[in-house]
């Protein structure tokens, strides 16, 4: 009898423990992020919310290179460690067809955010598939490519007068390609470790496809047709040749050693005197405008991506939406969370803490985009992006787009045609391997 009570009693013991411990898991929620500055920043906002509600946010953090990696791992064995993640917008197809996000149409429809937040980031970082109407993520860190520039140089009198003399036309922020291409021709001068252009060419993820996809877009290209997934005719279209011939002509004008670079060594062509102008994403601008990190803080500008010959102007969209994951135990408490996230306070929040926010009215406020040197150049750039392929197999294509284009950039033998043509066929494959538009 005294065994059978001890047991009784160590058992009501052990639920209650369970139900403290539940109790207390229920006031905490894990979001999943890349190891960066936002993800600091969204850490930031969610200490706000723990003093307001007592519900604790911990932002768990990973490097870029494992990011993708790391959170399907966790999808796929169904696991609970993450009760959100910040995915990026390629996800999409993927999150949702594997059953890993909380379908958010209702949410979405309930809060009006398809009016709320502006529609690029609705289209690319919430809505699958595209023309659906179904919503699986809430737009939280709008971001594209955009570019920095030495003012300093721009500026210098004879730098303005030998520029005139050679081209005709004044030395100004570039509002096309070509005036892009010959300011990065101008101060091309290895002999004085001065460099015209720094661009992005890494091709471990999308580095490489993001950097030409600001060529691409801007040259009236496309990456084929979303609804039907025809490619020939497009990827490889006479403007998504010229495009490519004039990313390998910008590489041409970069610092020597420039063949694997991503956002740290394009922030740095600017803050180690390397280069007259540097692609980078928004979101990496913040420390250009910090004389801490950068030196040439007050002599750093920045502008949107030019448009191309056609007069055509896009730039490649970054940045993420935040979804629930299936497997996640405290989905309701997720739900009020981003049921806050989405007011307008807070959101005025998130921008002012140096979150890129997605709200179109605190974008097209003046208080946001007088705030800083960049946010004018980012509002802009944000109603006029276009995204890679969000289908589940993206990363299949995102390889054999990196793997055809990386080495005729940097170099390689062939002409843009051959090489686009050969990306074009790689695709068709890999549509037909999933079925689509057959």
């Amino acid at each position: 009898m005294r065994k059978t009570m001890t047991s009784l009693l160590a058992g009501i013991g052990l639920v209650l423990a369970c139900g403290t411990s539940v109790y207390a898991q229920d006031k905490e929620l894990t979001i999943f992020w890349a190891e960066w500055d936002p993800a600091n920043y969204l850490q930031e906002l969610g200490n706000e919310y723990e003093k307001e509600t007592g519900v604790k946010i911990t932002v768990e953090t990973t490097p870029w290179p494992d990011f993708q990696t790391k959170a399907f791992t966790e999808f796929n064995a169904h696991g609970d460690a993450y009760d959100m993640v910040v995915g990026d917008s390629q996800w999409l197809g993927a999150g949702s067809t594997g059953g890993h996000y909380v379908d958010l149409t209702d949410f979405f429809n309930k809060h009006k955010l398809g009016e709320v937040m502006a529609p690029a980031t609705v289209k690319y970082y919430a809505e699958y598939p595209g023309g659906s109407s179904k919503y699986w993520a809430i737009p939280l860190e709008g971001d594209a490519v955009g570019w920095s520039y030495r003012k300093d140089w721009f500026e210098d009198p004879k730098e303005k007068e030998a520029f005139k003399a050679k081209y005709g036309y004044d030395l100004d922020v570039p509002k096309d390609f070509k005036a892009l291409r010959d300011i990065a021709e101008f101060f091309h001068r290895p002999d004085q470790k001065r460099y015209g252009i720094a661009i992005y060419t890494d091709n471990s993820y999308d580095a490489m496809a993001m950097g030409f996809e600001n060529a691409l877009f801007s040259f009236g290209g496309e990456l084929g047709d979303y609804k039907t997934y025809k490619v020939d005719g497009f990827i490889n279209s006479d403007k998504a040749i010229a495009a490519l011939d004039a990313y390998k002509e910008l590489y041409t004008f970069t610092p020597p050693g420039w063949a694997k670079s991503f956002f740290v060594e394009d922030n740095q062509a600017i803050t180690e005197n390397l280069a007259a102008m540097s692609m980078n994403y928004f979101a990496f601008f913040p420390s250009l405008i910090n004389e801490a990190s950068n030196p040439n803080a007050k002599n750093t500008g920045f502008f949107a991506n030019p448009a191309g010959p056609g007069g055509d102007q896009f730039a490649a969209l970054g940045g993420q939406g935040i979804s629930i994951v299936s497997y996640s135990q405290k989905q309701e408490e997720a739900v009020k969370f981003l049921e806050w996230f989405i007011k307008d306070e807070t959101q005025k929040k998130w921008a002012a803490l140096g979150g890129y926010t997605c709200s179109a009215a605190v974008l097209k406020s003046e208080e946001f985009q007088n705030a800083t040197p960049y946010n004018k150049a980012f509002y802009e750039t944000m109603f006029k992006v276009k995204d890679f392929w969000a289908v589940p197999e993206y990363a299949e294509l995102l390889q054999q787009l990196n793997q055809r284009i990386y080495p005729y950039v940097i170099g390689g033998p062939g002409t843009a045609k051959e090489t686009l043509d050969a990306l074009a066929a790689d695709w068709n494959a890999t549509f037909k391997k999933y079925g689509r538009g057959q």
